[in-house]
Formats: structure tokens, sequence, C-alpha cells
């Protein structure tokens, strides 16, 4: 289930491996993310290439949540998929540009890894997700 600690001024959320999840518990992973992501890339390089990367993950990073958000407000199964879809992209884009700022040089594999982990995972919820709706759609 969902537990939660304070470090750094900032609510930590933890989640107990294989427990439904729900709604609720995915927006606030999903804003957890986001805040992760933010909080990654202030600890980044200031140099050219850094910004460009910088500026790409905190807009896919940051998209997650909100397209999750707006999946949730679906009035029907196809434009869940749709926004689910969107979830997934940014998700899985999330996960390239911290791969890319790794691979250069530019973060760290200590602070870069819980980051790419978690996108990772988001990655395979969302894609659970529209299989999910996809076979009750068909149903």
């Amino acid at each position: 289930m969902l537990a939660s600690s304070f470090k750094s001024g900032v609510l930590r959320l933890q989640y107990a491996k294989f427990a439904p999840m729900k709604h609720r518990d995915l927006q606030l992973r999903t804003k957890q993310f986001a805040l992760e992501v933010i909080n990654f890339c202030e600890q980044l390089p200031n140099d050219e290439t850094t910004k460009i990367l910088k500026r790409q993950l905190l807009r896919a990073g940051t998209s997650v949540g909100a397209n999750y958000r707006a999946a949730c407000r679906a009035k029907s199964k196809p434009p869940f998929i749709s926004k689910m879809g969107d979830v997934l992209e940014e998700a899985d884009e999330s996960g390239y540009w911290i791969e890319l700022l790794f691979d250069s040089g530019k973060a760290d594999q200590k602070a870069a890894a819980p980051l790419l982990g978690e996108a990772n995972e988001l990655v395979a919820i969302a894609t659970s997700s529209i299989n999910t709706a996809k076979n009750n759609l068909e149903t």
C-alpha cells in the first residue's frame, strides 16, 4: 500500500510491491515522479548540452502526471486508451533522456538509477492499463 515519509521538505511516496494500484495512488505517484524529475534536473550541470537535455526531460517527465490526470477524466474507454498512450510515450521518453544524461556523463548513476527505474515502472503500468482497457473493449 501507500506509505509516506518526509525527506528534504518533499513528501516521498513509497509503494509496496504487487499492491493493487488505484487511480488516486497513481495520480500521486506520477506527480511525485514529476517532482523527482524537477529535483534531478536542478542538480545537473548548466552547460549548453545539459540545458537542452534537461529541458526535454522536464517536459516529458512532468507530462506523465498531467496526461494521467486527463486519462482519469476520460468519458469512455477510447479516450482513456488514447491518453494512457500519451502517458506511456512520455514515461518512455523520460527514460530515454535520463539514459542520455547518464551515458553522456552529465548525471551520476546514484542519482539517475532510481529515476530511470521509476520511469520504466510507469511504462509498464501504462502498458498494462492500455492492454486491460483494450481487452475490456473487446468483451
